[in-house]
């Protein structure tokens, strides 16, 4: 039992337990949550048009300005800018069919053109930068923007979106933007704008009139628009609510980077804010070297309630609090939960900020588990139960009903809920292939019982389906379980890796390491050339041992780690092998790499480290 499973050391907070109704027909489980959903707001700007009456004069969104200082947006003059812009938006005839198209990132204007679109009831479209500002090729940009056909395209830069807007901006199309020297339509503009119509077409939006698209991260295949109407949204957060009731009991305060083009940053971490009259400071740092000071500046003065990040965030920030103990004190003031966003977080990441904040506190603070997609709006599953570690999703949210049913070897997770898309955007086919004949969505996901003995305790996250594969023995390969335990692993020297071996004798990995770890355990300085880093002899003893410690428990060659080769060059967003959020892309990091798989597999690599040996 670690630190954070231990109840009378855990911070207090207010967090539901759902009760679920399980029943088996034949090798199908249907898991359903017996709590019901409570009330539900009709439209998602409900809660806006609350908060402007309540609490006019609380933040509901600010982000630092060039001089350092907080520039914040009331409630009340969110509500008055929404209505203005939405206006504006109406007057252009903008609709479903020609949305607003948001090219850039999470800032002021940003929020103010999506409260507005959604107040007026029209769609808007936040799309990964990465697509305009990261990538050399913008044929997906292009085709997803043809995809939509939109009235009206913003960027907040018309010179830093330059290039992307010379290749995919469709003839025609009215731009938007604050700033830069390119012909276009002023955002202030839009804020002028007297209203007239926009509190008529408020009345008539409803749940399922459609609140954005938001497009999927092509993790497995090409992006797709998930519809994501103003039920959905509302929904998801009462079920969010339900589950974690502190969020009603003080305004939850926000300090978050994640990416409002992905689900968890754009419809959980926004939504949690809006739905329960809290405040979301924007933060412009990164999980990066070159970046995360500017998080660290933040989170130094203002005190979250509530902390969200992604693995790699969670494990700088951990280096930085044990570092810095004013940093410390302002962290854990007021935080009650943490979430961990995109993928798990590695047990033995988890038990290093377990054990700071035991150190600092002498309380631990729940880090919180669960499963979603972009097609839910995103939550399905929650880890409220008495099972704390990692791997855990717990159990269906109030609301949701869950289906398990076995597809290749493993229990497939599908779901179904007043927060499941209606489908695909313009892709009937797709829309068709998601769902099974009972109405439930088709995830990809595989689920385990966390106790078979117990299902009511709820499942473990047992990986993609799509992704496991067969050796040429025959012999199945679960990657998902097999690559989270190199990641835990291979802390904090390993980034990411992707699993190789299909149609092998065995099973091989690529390995992304985190260069500024290696760079320390080589002994070489910060401009080492990578190269030089990876070839070093303490490196490659680390990670020969690396292998012997993950097959000390291996039962065979289904999780026996054969090979090993590190990857000089990060995942590309160019080649796919990246997703917008962040994530490696499998199958395309083994497609574009096949040519090193091929010589890892047929001894011409002399980088390759071997298991039991290591060649230098």
């Amino acid at each position: 039992m670690t630190a954070s499973e231990m109840p009378g050391r855990c911070r207090p907070v207010s967090i539901g337990c759902p009760q679920i109704a399980v029943r088996r027909t034949g090798d199908t489980w249907y898991v359903d949550a017996a709590t019901p959903l409570g009330d539900v707001p009709r439209r998602f700007t409900d809660p806006l048009v609350r908060g402007a009456q309540r609490h006019p004069a609380r933040t509901l969104v600010a982000r630092r300005g060039a001089d350092g200082a907080w520039i914040r947006i009331g409630y009340g003059d969110m509500l008055e800018r929404a209505r203005r812009i939405g206006q504006a938006l109406l007057d252009r005839g903008l609709s479903a069919e020609r949305p607003l198209v948001i090219l850039s990132g999470n800032d002021l204007e940003h929020c103010q053109l999506a409260m507005g679109a959604l107040y007026a009831g029209i769609p808007y479209v936040p799309v990964s930068p990465a697509y305009s500002l990261v990538a050399t090729d913008h044929t997906r940009l292009r085709d997803m923007v043809a995809h939509l056909t939109p009235g009206a395209v913003y960027v907040c830069d018309t010179d830093l979106y330059g290039r992307a807007l010379d290749a995919v901006l469709p003839a025609g199309v009215e731009l938007i933007a604050e700033r830069g020297t390119r012909p276009a339509t002023p955002f202030a503009a839009l804020i002028e704008t007297p209203p007239a119509t926009v509190d008529a077409a408020c009345a008539a939006v409803g749940p399922d009139t459609i609140a954005k698209f938001l497009f999927t991260s092509g993790s497995t295949k090409a992006p797709k628009a998930v519809v994501t109407t103003h039920g959905m949204w509302a929904s998801n957060q009462q079920m969010l609510l339900q589950t974690f009731p502190f969020f009603g009991e003080e305004p939850p305060v926000l300090v978050d980077w994640l990416p409002w083009n992905h689900t968890f940053g754009g419809s959980h971490n926004l939504g949690i804010a809006l739905y329960n009259g809290g405040t979301l400071y924007l933060d412009d740092g990164r999980p990066t070297p070159q970046e995360f000071h500017k998080t660290l500046d933040n989170l130094r003065e203002i005190a979250p309630t509530v902390y969200f990040n992604i693995p790699k965030g969670w494990e700088m920030l951990a280096d930085a609090l044990e570092a810095d103990e004013g940093l410390r004190t302002t962290f854990f003031a007021r935080v009650k939960l943490f979430f961990c966003a995109g993928a798990g977080l590695s047990q033995a990441a988890w038990d290093r900020l377990d054990g700071i904040a035991l150190r600092h506190c002498g309380e631990s603070i729940r880090i919180m588990t669960g499963l979603g997609m972009t097609e839910t709006s995103p939550s399905c599953m929650f880890g409220t139960g008495p099972i704390v570690r990692a791997g855990y999703v717990g159990v269906p949210a109030p609301g949701c009903r869950a289906k398990l049913v076995p597809v290749g070897g493993k229990l497939e997770a599908r779901f179904k809920g007043p927060h499941v898309m209606p489908g695909y955007w313009r892709m009937p086919a797709l829309t068709a292939e998601a769902f099974d004949d009972e109405g439930y969505y088709r995830t990809g996901d595989a689920l385990r019982f966390a106790d078979p003995a117990h299902p009511e305790l709820g499942f473990m996250f047992d990986g993609r389906i799509a992704e496991d594969f067969k050796l040429s023995t025959g012999t199945f390969v679960s990657v998902g379980p097999l690559r989270a335990k190199a990641i835990s692993m291979g802390a904090p020297y390993v980034q990411d890796v992707v699993v190789a071996g299909i149609d092998r004798h065995a099973i091989g990995l690529l390995v992304f390491p985190r260069m500024e770890h290696c760079r320390v355990l080589a002994g070489l300085p910060d401009d080492a050339p990578v190269a030089s880093v990876l070839a070093s002899a303490p490196v490659r003893d680390w990670f020969a041992g690396l292998l012997d410690r993950l097959n000390a428990d291996a039962t065979g060659a289904s999780t026996t780690v054969a090979l090993l080769r590190l990857q000089h060059e990060l995942p590309s967003i160019d080649h796919r092998e990246l997703t917008d959020k962040g994530t490696v892309n499998q199958g395309a990091v083994l497609a574009r790499r096949a040519a090193e798989v091929a010589a890892m597999y047929e001894g011409r690599d002399d980088g390759t480290i071997r298991a039991a040996q290591a060649h230098r």
